[in-house]
């Protein structure tokens, strides 16, 4: 065993915190920033906005070129990226200035991000060890969103906003040192193995397109002329883009790996899940503020609890299950509790008591630690070393399209619903308190839909451990 396989996965999901981190701890800090850099309302929601298209699009064409060029390259130069553009945006004066930052950390997150899980199939064979990667990557990715809004409330109550990025220099230049001996060095297959411009504009302009589309639904309305015409566009260049790989001698996605029914299956139940978390991890935190009164630091506080339980799962339990029940069984066990987390959530009262009401609902959010690691697990179970990146790519890129779903839908109709109630009368807190519901309610729905889809879709047992060929 080589020492450095751990430290290895330690670089990589230090990369995937700073991530995770940074998209939720900007959304506490927002305010600050408009009062600062005088924001308007519709400009506001570039923050986000500009850093979720450029790392949504970007992600499936970063793992390949991972692929291509050498996976340890692109994790170095999104790593780089991502490192510099934080020190623009903490020393941005204006709007504009802020969301081009915010745009180059999105373009360096998906490089880095796409390849890391590639990285981590290459260097962990073994099924159990694989497992306990998978697991520890998976628990940095769940509990730094509870992190970062902790974190981001301390950060801009005792110093500024402007710090929320600073912090992202000490970290992304340390990742950097460590990265260099610690990242096996791979050449990569050449450009001339999947050198597909056209594959490459088609995919980037869909995946940005269809992202642009979802998420403006809260300005225009899901069934506006803005929202229908942009999201045929993106379809019409994503099945462009399939034929393209189709026909291509040197497609950019071979699109043999999509005929692993694990590999096709686990993407199909994260975008359902992933979708239906959302309302977890941004709407509680809502409720938390506006209906109960929280301040920024003390939701986070409020939250903590489920990371503390997502990561003893994850890390404590979740290899060892997998390793004896198999994925789909750890998987289905997850998503059970998951719906059981956001059914309680329907039932939160306006005059909510913590320990009661809400407490049980961190804990359940054990379902993280079990459902994360699995999905991981058979995202990845298919790729061999040539499609390593691709598959990484593909599996950061479902996360994505489900979050950005997901944050449009379920925030669309929970303001829908507020609305309606506040027309009809009803105290503010106890309309927002209907819109969350509805919400919770939807999510259950698609969480529902994933437990079905991976218990039809999934095969029983673990999944082959084979490279993906073209006759598989």
């Amino acid at each position: 065993m080589r020492p450095s396989r751990w430290t290895a996965l330690g670089v990589l999901a230090t990369s995937m915190l700073m991530t995770v981190l940074d998209g939720s701890i900007v959304t506490v800090a927002m305010p600050a920033m408009q009062a600062d850099l005088g924001f308007t309302p519709v400009g506001l929601s570039w923050i986000v906005n500009a850093y979720l298209i450029a790392f949504g699009a970007l992600l499936l064409l970063s793992g390949r070129l991972g692929d291509l060029l050498g996976r340890k390259r692109v994790f170095l130069a999104g790593t780089g990226l991502f490192t510099a553009a934080s020190l623009l945006a903490g020393a941005a004066t204006s709007p504009g200035v802020l969301i081009a930052a915010r745009f180059l950390q999105g373009v360096g997150s998906a490089m880095a991000s796409a390849v890391s899980l590639g990285i981590l199939v290459t260097l962990f064979t073994e099924p159990r060890e694989r497992a306990k990667a998978f697991a520890a990557f998976a628990f940095t990715g769940a509990a730094g969103a509870s992190i970062g809004q902790v974190l981001g409330g301390l950060l801009t109550d005792a110093l500024t906003w402007n710090w929320i990025f600073f912090i992202n220099l000490p970290i992304g230049a340390a990742a950097l040192l460590v990265a260099l001996p610690a990242l096996p060095a791979d050449r990569g297959l050449g450009l001339r193995a999947g050198a597909d411009a056209l594959g490459a504009l088609l995919v980037t302009g869909g995946l940005m397109t269809g992202i642009y589309a979802v998420v403006k639904i809260e300005k225009y309305g899901a069934g506006s002329a803005h929202t229908l015409g942009l999201g045929a566009l993106a379809l019409v260049l994503l099945a462009g883009f399939l034929v393209r790989q189709a026909t291509a001698a040197q497609p950019l996605m071979p699109l043999r790996i999509l005929r692993s029914r694990a590999v096709a299956g686990a993407n199909l139940v994260q975008m359902l899940t992933v979708a239906a978390l959302f309302s977890f991890q941004i709407l509680v935190a809502l409720y938390l503020q506006k209906v109960l009164g929280y301040g920024a630091a003390e939701t986070g506080l409020a939250m903590l609890p489920a990371a503390v339980v997502i990561g003893a799962v994850s890390l404590g339990l979740s290899a060892r299950l997998i390793t004896r029940f198999g994925e789909r069984n750890v998987l289905l066990t997850g998503l059970a509790l998951l719906v059981g987390v956001l059914g309680l959530l329907t039932r939160t009262p306006v005059h909510a008591s913590y320990a009661v009401d809400l407490l049980p609902v961190m804990l359940l959010a054990a379902g993280f630690g079990l459902a994360l690691p699995a999905l991981t697990a058979l995202g990845m179970s298919g790729a061999g070393e040539e499609d390593a990146g691709l598959a990484s790519g593909l599996f950061n890129t479902t996360q994505q399209i489900g979050m950005a779903v997901g944050v449009a839908v379920l925030s669309t109709l929970a303001a829908a619903r507020t609305e309606a109630l506040t027309s009809a009368g009803r105290p503010t807190a106890e309309a927002l308190t209907g819109g969350y519901h509805l919400a919770f309610a939807v999510g259950t729905g698609l969480l529902v839909a994933a437990f079905a889809a991976a218990f039809l879709v999934l095969r029983t047992g673990r999944p082959a451990r084979r490279a993906l060929t073209m006759g598989a």
